[in-house]
């Protein structure tokens, strides 16, 4: 067995009802599929995650996405995690051993045995999709909680053990002013998560909000209200002892997402579940997107995985340097330089100057990041990055 660290991916596709602003691979309205997806999952999980534990040995991190987690029943989780269990074999290890293992939830879809369940089954980290404690933008952005419940599912994480938890905002909402996100950050870091992530609104292609503001039905708030926004957030976080590591997420010292991490790191990831995303060895698959076609290719032992489009050396670079400026960390020159042959400076000289002379990139001599005016800006760093 070669030791080589790397993530799970499992993807839960089902949800309540679909977000406003949403363009994951989610489906509401589809529970009948709820059991025999979970079937189908647990033995891709099986196959798979026997195949990579053995190759690699344990994964250091899990996160299970959607979609929804919450929303199946307590069994299916029940069951989805005894197949993880199996699978890596947790029994006997010390919980410091244990990979993080995180969980998103909505709070609309959370009760105390779900989490006790949880928390039992080997997950010790939770991720809610709060968006807003505002209940009259959270009807309007679709969201089927209110800001009590989201409020309410902390005080039940803290009750069932979870030391580790991380909350989801978005700004720029329709209708929503400055004064009401400041509202809502005073309120998240009342709640004391250890973990935040904060996202500017996009208009994603096929969501009913693009679909909105074509018939011109969708009040968003100006550029210079979205700027103040934005500076206003990466402002007071910091002041109440969340440090920023990465574009959209910040964090009280040793509370990062290691998973996410893993991501714009380079780590190899598996993805299970119809929809996930896997790198392996270099090389990024595709799982089946549609359920039944999921379900029934697990079922009949067909292949329900399909390569992208191979990386050219061109594009893993460019991707190499787009994830990792990402990061407070930036890309670290020696890790670069070992996996394509080169430094860093002989492919991105230009580039590493253009962006230092408009104070957008800072070079450490080991690294380069993106400065805060740079990640304020990070598209403009990141074009300059194509090659």
């Amino acid at each position: 067995m070669r030791k080589q660290r790397w993530g799970l991916y499992i993807h839960i596709p089902f949800c309540r009802q679909k977000c406003f602003y949403c363009d994951f691979p989610s489906f509401a309205g589809r529970e009948r599929y709820e059991a025999d997806y979970t079937d189908a999952l647990c033995r891709e999980l099986a196959e798979q995650g026997v195949l990579y534990r053995e190759k690699w040995g344990r994964p250091q991190t899990i996160y299970m996405g959607g979609g929804t987690p919450s929303v199946l029943d307590a069994a299916l989780l029940e069951q989805i995690l005894q197949a993880i269990s199996e699978t890596f074999a947790w029994e006997g290890i010390d919980e410091e051993e244990r990979p993080e293992f995180t969980v998103e939830c909505n709070p609309g879809t959370i009760d105390e045995a779900k989490l006790a369940l949880l928390r039992a089954g080997g997950v010790n980290r939770l991720s809610f999709g709060v968006q807003t404690f505002d209940d009259a933008l959270l009807k309007r952005i679709g969201r089927i909680h209110t800001g009590a419940q989201a409020r309410e599912a902390m005080e039940l994480a803290r009750a069932a053990g979870f030391r580790n938890v991380s909350m989801d905002l978005i700004y720029g909402l329709p209708g929503e002013t400055q004064a009401m996100l400041m509202h809502d950050l005073e309120t998240m870091v009342s709640l004391q998560p250890e973990h935040i992530s904060i996202y500017g609104l996009q208009l994603e292609e096929g969501t009913a909000f693009a679909r909105m503001q074509e018939m011109g039905k969708l009040s968003l708030p100006d550029d210079d209200t979205v700027e103040a926004m934005y500076d206003a957030m990466t402002s007071f976080l910091p002041q109440h002892g969340y440090a920023r590591y990465e574009i959209s997420n910040f964090a009280k010292p040793g509370f990062e997402s290691r998973h996410n991490l893993s991501y714009w790191q380079d780590v190899p990831y598996l993805g299970l579940g119809a929809a996930a995303h896997s790198y392996l060895e270099g090389q990024r698959y595709e799982n089946v997107r549609d359920i039944p076609a999921y379900i029934e290719g697990i079922r009949l032992g067909r292949s329900i995985r399909r390569e992208e489009e191979p990386a050219t050396r061109r594009i893993a670079m460019e991707e190499f340097a787009f994830l990792a400026l990402r990061t407070a960390e930036g890309i670290d020159k020696q890790r670069f330089a070992e996996k394509f042959g080169v430094t860093l400076e002989e492919i991105y000289h230009e580039a590493i100057a253009k962006l230092k002379g408009q104070g957008l990139l800072e070079d450490t001599g080991d690294s380069v990041h993106l400065t805060e005016l740079g990640m304020k800006y990070g598209n403009a760093a990141f074009e300059a990055f194509l090659l």
